[in-house]
């Protein structure tokens, strides 16, 4: 990854997609990417998303987001207005450490930490 952002660095979108990825060092270097589109690959930190600053487009789908908390650092990607989380241990408990709740909503956690979503999974945010 690291090495596209050094040589595409006016990139705007970027389909990574079954990649075998397993994390994102230097995806900052990507710094213009609106859209990226990393499903079914094996993520698990989100960490490096906070430095894309015009992120508007991210496809989680299928990946190996464990923890709730990792939203947080999406929440700090402000024009981030489309997420796909589906297929992610959090669509079903909060950690994996947790028991799977019956009332446990990952849209209405997710839409907490990231309250700019317009659409989780294809679908409004307003709608947990």
């Amino acid at each position: 990854v690291r090495d596209l952002g050094t040589t595409l660095s006016h990139l705007h979108i970027l389909w990574m997609a079954r990649c075998g990825l397993s994390d994102l060092d230097r995806i900052s270097s990507c710094s213009s990417l609106k859209e990226l589109y990393i499903a079914y690959n094996n993520i698990s930190d989100l960490s490096q998303l906070t430095w894309l600053d015009y992120l508007e487009v991210l496809d989680l789908e299928g990946n190996n987001i464990k923890d709730i908390k990792q939203m947080q650092y999406l929440g700090l990607c402000c024009k981030l207005s489309h997420l796909t989380v589906d297929g992610n241990l959090i669509c079903l408990k909060p950690n994996a450490e947790s028991a799977e709740e019956p009332d446990y909503n990952y849209r209405a956690e997710v839409k907490k930490l990231i309250p700019h979503l317009k659409y989780l999974d294809d679908i409004p945010a307003s709608q947990t």
